[in-house]
């Protein structure tokens, strides 16, 4: 066997001139591949004809039978129709929905083999979009709670015509169908009890979204806004940024992008004062509660963009002494945002972050120029059997020229 090969089955020989012919990619042809790495977001990668093939539910140097789905100009995707020969690093999921909905990614992969390919795609991701050593990132901090984890879910409603009934469930991974689904695996029990309500009380038609979330308790958090949805790896993510703060020295704290202020009231001891900003009016709120209720009285919540009350924060605090605390949603922090804090120059900003890539665009903004260096990163795996990993970056800033 031939690394990187994809060879084609003989399926139709008598349409081809040529073995390369044969192996002409189009929608529907079958092939045996070998896949070679795992790209972020945990589709198997194979070459054929110099193009790149995206397969999903599989591992580095298995050899699969897929069939071609979609193709492009420069990449191709297939499904796996069967493994030919699997790696030692293969397990039996333990949900029966999966490679058929699309909230995991990894539960055929043992969960140690996940860590250490989480690192990898963090690493390779921050080399080839920022240019960071890769000495810089930690491993992977494992959750204790593999399965059952997860605090918070979203379900969905989708009228099916074949079976004229709902089907209430996750979207699927190959389309934007929902498939019915009585338990998730990865949620807390007490989820999988609401879901057996709401499928018990259906909705009364398709296209409806109903959010499931367990109380955590000691936190005041409306239905709407974020909050962490692992408990069981919170308090390792907590630490890891605790120790940051620390080290650093700083004597005030920013905590933009706040939420219901968490990270603000957890980390509002080791500093003098801090300030909390987020957009979201009902999370302020309820920020100010959470911090009356846990008696962290040297500091503010403020409701606004970071770019218009972040100036004024860090011309009260002093930026050379003070901590910004960034994490953001998703798609990451704005432009002007990045722009403002490389402009001021807090003296140390924590930026924790779901999305290595987006987090590896941004820290290439903020250490461009040597406007700040990264010192670390700690992933933590806040979502076991997921492509998710939230990662924890600590940069300083270095001395104005």
């Amino acid at each position: 066997m031939v690394d990187f090969a994809v060879r084609c089955l003989p399926i139709d020989r008598t349409m081809a001139d040529s073995e390369n012919n044969a192996c002409a990619l189009a929608v529907g042809r079958k092939l045996v591949a070998t896949i070679h790495d795992i790209a972020f977001g945990g589709e198997g990668v194979a070459r054929v004809d110099g193009l790149v093939l995206f397969v999903p539910f599989v591992l580095m140097g298995e050899e699969v039978e897929v069939e071609i789905t979609d193709v492009k100009k420069k990449f191709a995707r297939a499904r796996l129709l069967r493994v030919l020969q699997a790696s030692p690093e293969r397990v039996m999921p333990q949900c029966r929905y999966f490679e058929e909905c699309g909230g995991c990614q990894y539960q055929h992969i043992d969960y140690a083999a996940q860590l250490r390919l989480k690192h990898k795609q963090i690493t390779d991701l921050l080399q080839r979009i920022g240019g960071f050593a890769g000495s810089a990132i930690e491993p992977v901090v494992p959750c204790p709670q593999q399965y059952g984890y997860r605090n918070r879910i979203m379900v969905r409603s989708q009228w099916d015509k074949f079976k004229k009934g709902l089907n209430i469930g996750f979207i699927r991974y190959d389309s934007r169908l929902v498939l019915d689904v009585e338990e998730c695996k990865i949620a807390e029990p007490r989820l999988n009890q609401q879901l057996g309500r709401v499928r018990g009380n259906p909705p009364a038609k398709g296209g409806l979204k109903v959010v499931l979330r367990v109380a955590v308790e000691g936190w005041d958090v409306p239905r709407d806004s974020f909050f962490q949805n692992n408990l069981f790896l919170l308090p390792k993510l907590v630490e890891a940024v605790r120790e940051r703060v620390r080290n650093s020295g700083v004597r005030h704290l920013v905590d933009a992008y706040c939420g219901v202020g968490f990270f603000a009231i957890e980390l509002g001891d080791l500093v003098e004062s801090f300030a909390g900003i987020e957009m979201d009016q009902i999370a302020i709120k309820a920020a100010r509660r959470n911090a009356a209720n846990r008696q962290r009285t040297n500091g503010e919540f403020r409701a606004g963009d970071v770019s218009d009350i972040l100036p004024a924060l860090l011309d009260r605090f002093s930026a050379n002494t003070t901590a910004v605390v960034l994490d953001p949603p998703r798609v990451g922090c704005s432009p002007v945002s990045l722009g403002l804090l490389r402009q001021m120059r807090p003296a140390q900003i924590i930026y924790i972050s779901c999305h290595p890539a987006t987090l590896a665009r941004d820290l290439n903004v903020l250490c461009d120029e040597e406007v700040y260096e990264l010192v670390n990163v700690i992933p933590l795996d806040m979502f076991p059997q997921t492509q998710h990993v939230e990662c924890v970056a600590d940069l300083r800033a270095r001395p104005a020229l």
